[in-house]
């Protein structure tokens, strides 16, 4: 046999090894966890003095960063959008989760959550900003 038709045979048994094996790492690489924790975080009072009708007595706490401890010690962070929102996925387990910095607000937290196999658990957290 000629050396180039034994190379041709040779790439093209890697290419269909190589195709075999593709669509498996991909799903593997593409599933993301399904599991974890989202939710609001909100600060009342929302501003000093008495609470008029039509004013919010509170507000979303935007743009502040949490960090999450698990039993076993793993630490990872989240910060909340300018809604308060935010969602973190983690593996099934018990977490804390207080503020990285707690000077701006010393009533909040820490909140103790059980993630399950059931899918993201929602939560609402309200700290409290110390007006009054």
């Amino acid at each position: 046999m000629p050396a180039t038709f034994v190379a041709k045979k040779f790439c093209f048994s890697l290419g269909l090894l190589l195709i075999s094996f593709e669509p498996s790492q991909m799903s593997a690489q593409a599933s993301p966890l399904s599991t974890g924790i989202e939710g609001v975080v909100s600060v009342s009072p929302a501003h000093g003095g008495p609470v008029r009708a039509e004013e919010a007595s509170s507000a979303p706490l935007a743009n502040v960063t949490f960090e999450i401890t698990s039993d076993a010690g793993a630490t990872t962070t989240f910060t909340t959008d300018n809604a308060g929102y935010f969602r973190v996925s983690l593996s099934p387990g018990r977490y804390t989760i207080k503020q990285r910095a707690a000077k701006k607000f010393p009533r909040c937290g820490p909140f103790d959550v059980e993630v399950t196999a059931a899918g993201f658990n929602k939560v609402e957290w309200a700290c409290d900003s110390g007006m009054r």
